[in-house]
């Protein structure tokens, strides 16, 4: 019995102990968290009003960069830039020889193969090289607008590093400055301090740059496609407007004959 109880005392303490240190232990993670907390919110803000400025600036770029992203997701489709609908309609017109129709239909639905299309038609008259050169204009410049649509990510990408870079010189022209103020009396640890603490901008303008830089990479190889894609889709529809302009050049209406002046003779 005094062996039960023995035994039961060294577990009751060694339980209370156990729970002690469980408590003390979750105390001091907490406490720690509270510090890393703490201590990001104080590099954050550590800068300065220049830092605050350039942090500010580069959370702006940041969110530009996401709604330039979503924009592009949801517009850069093929839906979007050569309907399948469009294009049949389109097609059974032209084999049909309405351009006018088709003309209006293009203008009805504005996209990247309505306004190709609507190029070539208007220079029905030129023949099919004017209709042809017309196309590759409209589409080329087609391809240029959307390229220059995402060309704003690669401008992000490459504006944030230098904003990020520009706030870490400043703080450490700051971090210098300090020493030379003091004459030399801030220590190593001081400098370090300044310096790590401009640093943040350039890590905030890295944040920034890689996703913009690697969307832009995605989004471009996406234009390519579309456009590859386009050109066959303009192709494909154009095509009764090509058979008819070449079926007419080798075979031209021969003129009428003219009547032949009858002789004073005859009667």
């Amino acid at each position: 019995m005094r062996r039960f109880n023995w035994f039961t005392t060294l577990g009751t303490t060694g339980l209370v102990f156990g729970l002690m240190f469980q408590v003390s232990a979750m105390g001091q993670d907490a406490e720690g968290r509270t510090a890393q907390v703490k201590g990001f919110t104080d590099i954050v803000f550590s800068g300065g009003i220049t830092g605050l400025a350039i942090l500010i600036l580069l959370l702006c770029l940041s969110l530009t960069a996401v709604y330039l992203v979503i924009e592009h997701l949801l517009t850069l489709r093929a839906k979007d830039i050569m309907p399948t609908d469009l294009g049949i309609q389109l097609r059974d017109q032209l084999v049909a020889g309405k351009y006018r129709e088709a003309d209006a239909l293009c203008r009805e639905n504005p996209c990247l193969l309505s306004f190709v299309i609507s190029h070539g038609l208007g220079e029905m008259e030129g023949g099919w090289e004017a209709i042809e050169k017309a196309m590759e204009d409209a589409m080329a410049e087609q391809s240029a607008r959307l390229f220059r649509k995402i060309e704003y990510l690669s401008v992000i990408g490459n504006i944030a590093p230098m904003v990020g870079l520009l706030g870490t010189v400043t703080g450490m022209i700051f971090a210098f400055q300090q020493v030379a103020t003091t004459q030399g009396a801030a220590g190593a640890g001081d400098l370090a301090e300044g310096i790590y603490q401009a640093l943040v901008t350039t890590v905030g303008g890295l944040i920034v740059a890689i996703p913009s830089l690697g969307a832009f990479a995605i989004f471009r190889n996406r234009v390519d496609h579309l456009v590859a894609e386009a050109s066959y889709v303009v192709q494909h529809t154009i095509a009764p407007v090509k058979q008819r302009a070449r079926h007419a050049s080798k075979n031209p209406k021969q003129p009428a004959a003219t009547p032949k002046a009858k002789s004073p003779g005859q009667g």
